[in-house]
């Protein structure tokens, strides 16, 4: 008889008094500091909910409007791929992983020249994810520079959403755009609120403003019975306070308004939220990733856990000069730690130098490293009869297991067998020609660029939406 089935492997970072103190602190902001809300229509919806206190463009939130807010959110986001065939559920079992963000440069294989990202990478890019076992949704790669920069996010999310069946995060930078952009996107595909397979992605501005066209995207995207992330970017010590407990507060407020406001504009209304926490180098000017992040959004997907609400959080957009060291240690911890925390979703993986630039040979690697953190969360399987004690009976002292059984039957299970993590003998590398890792990586991610197929029906979505964005703009 199994005692015990699995030792799985877990984080547990804050204590439930320490939840509920800065549980406490974000409503305190909520209701003495408030937020500043630029959209008429967003003060509109939640001036007709009794607990928002409006004074001109400040808004000041009880708790008990937010405390309505979250009994009224969904507990988990059922998704599904562009075939509407269910791909996963957030909030209901582990980390899911996704490719891409929104950047501006593509970094060729084994190159070191950034070039302007054009539409050929969106759709390059796009069939290397749809390809790569290990990420669940593909989030818009970059913004296309070789069209006309009105048309850029029509003619990027054409070649995605051609070029890949997974699950796509939307990204659109110009709020005017995006009601025209879902309108593409229904024309070609369907309803979109029936079987979701598009998670529109939305960012507050921080410290505690909701943009008008943040709010403008985010009614767009519900009205048509859409799924959203609602996710914020903080940087210690510019936007947020420096002190980590201080960042932490202000985010979790920041995301508790953004989760009231859409259940204002539609109660049961399915929100993932999380924050993007960096660090803010006064001396370069630059926001980065490190230690003190990873706290952060291990505690911020336990404050999302806490209020039951699907969560969305950092994904190891590294600040590596490509598919190096710095890229690779990022994203180990980042995606260790996610997979073992109570992280829902790690949506922008590939991207490297401050996320500027999508390199697929760091997403090749990426996707490896993601392999490897979902099987150690996995944990160490402990049922009675894996104890194999007949085995070591047979086998007894100084014996061997290589003949067993149970090795036989078992042996290519524990095996990492692919083409790119080897495991050669001093003697096999020497015959090899004394390869360097990175050339393995660059060459891998060059077979894949060329080998993956694109979807059957690429060619008739890439023909239909050209025509519908001709005859929709005239360009």
């Amino acid at each position: 008889m199994d005692l015990m089935s699995r030792a799985t492997p877990r984080l547990q970072l804050l204590t439930a008094d320490q939840i509920a103190l800065v549980h406490a602190k974000a409503l305190q902001i909520l209701e003495q500091v408030g937020l500043r809300l630029a959209s008429p229509r967003a003060r509109q919806a939640l001036a007709a909910r009794e607990g928002a206190m409006l004074e001109g463009e400040r808004v000041r939130l009880e708790p008990a409007l937010v405390k309505w807010a979250l009994q009224a959110a969904p507990q988990q986001v059922a998704l599904y791929d562009r075939r509407r065939q269910p791909a996963f559920t957030l909030g209901a079992d582990r980390t899911r992983f996704g490719m891409g963000v929104t950047t501006l440069y593509y970094l060729a294989p084994g190159s070191r020249e950034p070039v302007p990202f054009t539409r050929g990478h969106m759709r390059d890019c796009a069939r290397l994810g749809d390809g790569l076992p290990h990420f669940d949704a593909l989030a818009t790669l970059g913004v296309v520079q070789d069209v006309d920069p009105h048309l850029a996010d029509l003619y990027g999310t054409l070649d995605l959403l051609a070029s890949s069946q997974k699950t796509l995060i939307l990204l659109v930078s110009d709020p005017q755009a995006f009601p025209r952009v879902l309108d593409m996107i229904e024309a070609l595909c369907g309803p979109l609120g029936e079987r979701p397979f598009v998670l529109p992605y939305f960012n507050p501005i921080t410290p505690l403003v909701i943009n008008a066209g943040t709010a403008d995207k985010m009614f767009a995207a519900i009205e048509r019975g859409l799924p959203i992330i609602y996710s914020n970017y903080g940087m210690l010590g510019a936007t947020t306070p420096i002190t980590l407990a201080g960042a932490l507060a202000l985010l979790t407020a920041e995301l508790l308004a953004g989760l009231t406001l859409a259940q204002c504009i539609r109660p049961a209304t399915p929100v993932v939220l999380g924050s993007l926490p960096a660090l803010f180098d006064m001396r370069t000017m630059v926001s980065y990733y490190g230690p003190w992040t990873m706290l952060l959004n291990l505690a911020c997907a336990e404050m999302m856990a806490h209020y039951r609400v699907p969560h969305c959080g950092t994904s190891g957009s590294t600040g590596g000069w490509g598919a190096d060291p710095q890229a690779a240690a990022e994203q180990m911890i980042n995606q260790v730690t996610a997979t073992l925390g109570r992280a829902g979703m790690a949506p922008f993986v590939g991207s490297v130098l401050g996320g500027k630039v999508f390199a697929p040979a760091n997403a090749v690697l990426a996707d490896e490293i993601i392999g490897w953190a979902l099987r150690f969360g996995e944990g160490l399987p402990l049922g009675d009869d894996l104890f194999a004690l007949q085995d070591i009976a047979e086998v007894g002292p100084g014996g061997t297991f290589l003949g067993t059984e149970r090795t036989v039957a078992n042996y290519r299970a524990l095996q990492e067998r692919n083409p790119l993590f080897a495991h050669p003998s001093f003697e096999q590398w020497l015959e090899w020609g004394r390869p360097m890792m990175q050339d393995r990586l660059w060459e891998r991610t060059q077979e894949l660029l060329i080998s993956l197929p694109p979807p059957a029906d690429q060619g008739e979505l890439l023909a239909r939406g050209q025509r519908w964005i001709a005859d929709a703009t005239g360009g």
